[in-house]
């Protein structure tokens, strides 16, 4: 059982590249979607004591 379970860890640990860099995709150009959002918020606390 123990040479089954490092023999699977090697295989997992195989199957990694560390050496090749992440590739990101390009981006892709977001259509308008004609909503448009503004106004203001505010935020505090009210203590009455």
């Amino acid at each position: 059982m123990k040479n089954a379970s490092l023999v699977l860890a090697l295989l997992v640990l195989a199957a990694c590249d560390p050496a090749s860099q992440p590739v990101q995709p390009a981006p892709k150009e977001q259509p308008k979607s004609g909503v448009t959002i503004s106004g203001s918020a505010r935020v505090g606390v009210v203590y009455n004591g």
